[in-house]
């Protein structure tokens, strides 16, 4: 085993996670799984390694990190509904903090120098302005963003401390599947607004909710910048590349500029499926902000990302088939 070309995946079993170890796969390293199975799949592992493993247990971090000596830690495992953390604070700072505390400092004892963040968006809370930058005031208006946050400060202390070297990658809206589709999204419940829209297109659910139609926007519904996750996981192979060669810490988004009506997700959705989707109209959600969108100079400049796959028409249409594909897993899906 080349232990130079060794990366441990946190949360591989994942959405982003497993499209990531393909990613790593591809730029020539072997991507080692370690994740507990809650949220994720075993059969999204297919690029390397799995190690059923809990962040919060240091004898099996140690033991994996003893047995593949991985160069890198890209750490993904995360619990990510904003409604659940709101209800549930205490399971989001117990495993998205404290777990990655214990992580941080496993890796740490082991001299890991790279370390690779998933961020969210989140973390700025309602925007000043659009599109959002890097440097947009922190202010997160649920757990779920505040652990996101707690995490990038600590990481951000660690490396002042001389510890490692840190990327922390702040996601837009997540959306599609592997264009090859090995892998894809396969939550439960399902939250995120494509494959919600997709469910209502196969007839698995009946309607399709839209909370809220009164945002002052050009159709009433809330805008977001979709990434395709084929993109984001070239941006964590490009992270890591960056700060391999830099030995610096970076903060970046990971989004496009653009940003869609819910309404133009539906229209395309329903083009792209030649199906229709029923609609209700509900209350806005707590917290939800008339508009995100990412300012994405910086990926671009320092990291020379460039989303190959974000256009909604790609991003719908993998996903389209990948619901599709999605039946035979149906079974055996857990809370991704």
């Amino acid at each position: 085993m080349n232990h130079e070309k060794t990366i441990l995946i946190t949360g591989g079993a994942g959405y982003v996670g497993s499209h990531t170890c393909k990613a790593v796969s591809e730029a020539g390293y072997l991507p080692v799984t370690y994740d507990n199975l809650s949220r994720g799949h075993d059969w999204s592992v297919k690029w390397g390694p799995l190690e059923v493993g809990d962040i919060r247990d240091k004898d099996r971090l140690d033991e994996v990190i003893r047995t593949y000596h991985p160069i890198a830690v890209m750490h993904f495992a995360a619990f990510a509904y904003v409604g659940e953390s709101t209800e549930k604070p205490g399971l989001y700072y117990d495993n998205n903090v404290s777990g990655s505390i214990n992580l941080i400092e496993t890796v740490r004892r082991h001299d890991i120098r790279y370390f690779i963040f998933s961020s969210s968006c989140a973390t700025y809370g309602d925007p000043e302005q659009i599109p959002i930058t890097e440097n947009h005031p922190l202010r997160p208006i649920n757990p779920y963003g505040e652990s996101k946050l707690m995490v990038e400060r600590i990481l951000r202390d660690y490396h002042a401390a001389g510890q490692f070297h840190t990327a922390v990658l702040r996601y837009f809206n997540a959306a599609g599947a592997d264009p090859q589709l090995e892998t894809g999204e396969c939550h439960d419940p399902e939250t995120h607004l494509i494959p919600t829209i997709l469910k209502v297109a196969t007839g698995e659910n009946a309607a399709l909710e839209i909370h809220g139609d009164d945002y002052d926007t050009g159709d009433g519904t809330c805008i977001r910048d979709f990434v395709h996750v084929t993109d984001l996981a070239s941006g964590h192979v490009k992270a890591l590349d960056y700060i391999r060669d830099r030995k610096d810490a970076i903060t970046v988004n990971l989004g496009t500029g653009n940003g869609y009506t819910v309404n133009e997700v539906v229209r395309m959705s329903e083009s792209i499926s030649n199906r229709p989707v029923a609609r209700s109209i509900g209350n806005r959600r707590p917290g939800d902000a008339p508009v995100l969108v990412a300012s994405a100079d910086r990926a671009k400049q320092m990291l020379n990302w460039e989303p190959k796959f974000s256009d909604l028409n790609t991003i719908i249409s993998t996903a389209w088939r990948w619901e599709q594909r999605l039946k035979p897993y149906r079974n055996s899906a857990d809370d991704d």
